[in-house]
């Protein structure tokens, strides 16, 4: 206590003199306007800066949490367009509520390993048989088609990707409607090719491509990419359709599974043509 008492009359002189600085600088900040104002502005910038700062560290902290729940929220609204359905009746009217019966199911998943060099390329996702995963259902993200399942275990599957030899996947050229199948040659990561498309068609620069529905495998509409160059096949009066992916492969994440409930029937049926005699 007496070294308190010594300590205040050593620096009484200066101490006095802070007190009566604080006491001028908050009357200068309470009673005049414009350096109350710049107070008050350079105090909310500052107290915005760190919340922030503290907005991004909990962001991102709750980044997978959002991710799943904005998943969960895509595959309601994409339950609700009329490509996931098939319709029942023939004869329809507007009071009628059952003329459509849901046709494709989706499972989120989320990309655990990835391949992008090879000439037949796979992802690995965290989906499985326990979630109803199957080989040969496609698979697909927000910007555009993925691939199909290759293999299934337990917990886990491997997609096929469209960075693959032969992966032949059904497309259409909007907006004419023209079909082909699409192909990958083993280069550029980014780039795709429509092939057995005639030269009699006339094909724009910038056409979207999307999924047909021929194979049943990915609902129609989905997108693929968009025409980036057309060349002619030698000797054949046909062209080669370069596409831009939609979808960058090198960045991909979140994904979707799909299921059609009319699948097996489909092939069932399919398997039933005749082969040709030669």
């Amino acid at each position: 206590m007496r070294n308190l008492f010594a300590f205040f009359r050593r620096f009484r002189v200066f101490l006095f003199f802070v007190l009566l600085q604080v006491f001028a600088l908050y009357n200068y900040f309470t009673y005049i306007s414009y350096p109350k104002s710049q107070f008050l502005t350079t105090a909310n910038a500052i107290s915005g800066s760190l919340l922030e700062t503290r907005n991004n560290i909990v962001k991102h902290f709750n980044l997978e949490a959002n991710n799943k729940a904005l998943q969960a929220e895509n595959i309601l609204l994409r339950k609700r367009l009329p490509e996931s359905y098939m319709k029942i009746q023939n004869q329809t009217f507007k009071i009628n509520d059952t003329i459509y019966e849901e046709q494709y199911d989706y499972i989120a998943g989320e990309i655990v390993n990835t391949t992008l060099t090879r000439r037949n390329n796979y992802f690995t996702i965290n989906l499985g048989a326990i979630q109803g995963i199957e080989t040969k259902m496609g698979v697909f993200s927000e910007n555009g088609i993925v691939g199909r399942v290759f293999y299934v275990s337990e917990h886990f599957s491997l997609v096929k990707s469209v960075l693959s030899e032969n992966i032949n996947v059904d497309v259409v050229i909007q907006p004419s409607g023209i079909k082909g199948l699409l192909k990958w040659d083993g280069k550029d990561p980014e780039v795709g090719f429509i092939s057995g498309i005639s030269n009699d068609y006339k094909i724009l620069i910038g056409s979207e491509v999307i999924t047909g529905s021929g194979s049943g495998v990915f609902p129609k509409g989905l997108s693929v990419g968009k025409v980036k160059k057309i060349t002619s096949v030698e000797g054949k009066p046909l062209w080669d359709v370069h596409i831009d992916f939609s979808e960058d492969y090198r960045k991909l994440q979140n994904v979707y599974v799909v299921k059609n409930r009319l699948q097996k029937e489909l092939e069932k049926i399919e398997f039933a043509i005749p082969s040709e005699k030669e």
